[in-house]
Parts: C-alpha cells; structure tokens; sequence
C-alpha cells in the first residue's frame, strides 16, 4: 500500500481496526482532504484524524473511513479507480434526523451538485440528494409530521 504520510497515524493500524464496529462504510476518494472539507462543513461530521492517505470521521456515533485512491495501488480495484469515473453509483448513503434543507443549502455553498433539492416525499420524509467531491450520493433528511 502507498502512503503519502510522514510519520506515525494517531493510532497503529492494526489497533484501529480491531476497534471497528460489525458494520461501517469506507470510501475510496481522490482527495482525502478536500472530502473531509465537505463531510465537516455540509455534514457536520467529526473528523477523529486524518492525513493523506486516510481520515478516520464520526458520524452521530456512527464510524466513516475514507482512504486515498493510491492506498489501494495493489487492489484488484486499483485500475478502475484511476479513472475519472463517478464514484459510488448505485449506492445511497442515508442520513436521517437532520434537516434537509439546512444540508442543501450548505452542499450549494460547498459548490456540490444537488441531485435533488429538498422535497417532502410520499414515504414519510423531507429529504435532499446530494453528491461528495468524489460523487457518492448522500440523501439526507427527516420525518414529516404525520
């Protein structure tokens, strides 16, 4: 694996991972820190640590990882990612109990696309589809009154 890092992460690797959860998600991004810059300033998101191979976030207790394209250099997956590919289609990142229209407006001055601006929907929910630098979709919102 390539890293970019000077030194030491905050944590060893091996002790990092031991501590995950039984399920999370990790996002492969071009640009750990320009993503990072979107997931505090649209999301509200923790950032624990990060450099720039990897950010470790924090979601309402819920654990994020990011790693930089070129930590994947010999993964199966390394060729695809070279590309200028959107990232993530087919999958919807959900993010609920937040207000949609408050995310949509920070996403707008982000400069990131909106997919859909914040609209109430027939199941239930006010929700925004927005799109990271790298191109994951994140629908975010919250229950309507019944």
């Amino acid at each position: 694996m390539a890293k970019k890092r000077i030194g030491d992460p905050w944590v060893p690797a091996a002790q990092y991972g031991r501590s995950l959860p039984k399920f999370m998600v990790n996002l492969l991004m071009r640009d750990v820190r320009s993503s990072v810059e979107f997931y505090q300033q649209v999301l509200s998101v923790q950032c624990v640590y990060q450099d720039e191979d990897f950010a470790a976030l924090e979601l309402n207790g819920f654990k994020l990882m990011l790693h930089a394209d070129h930590t994947y250099d010999h993964h199966p997956w390394y060729k695809c990612l070279t590309g200028n590919q959107v990232r993530g289609l087919g999958v919807e990142l959900r993010l609920f109990d937040v207000d949609p229209d408050l995310i949509e407006s920070k996403a707008r001055k982000f400069g990131s696309p909106i997919l859909q601006k914040a609209t109430t929907k027939a199941h239930g929910w006010r929700e925004a589809w927005i799109q990271d630098p790298a191109g994951y979709v994140w629908a975010v919102g919250q229950a309507t009154s019944a």
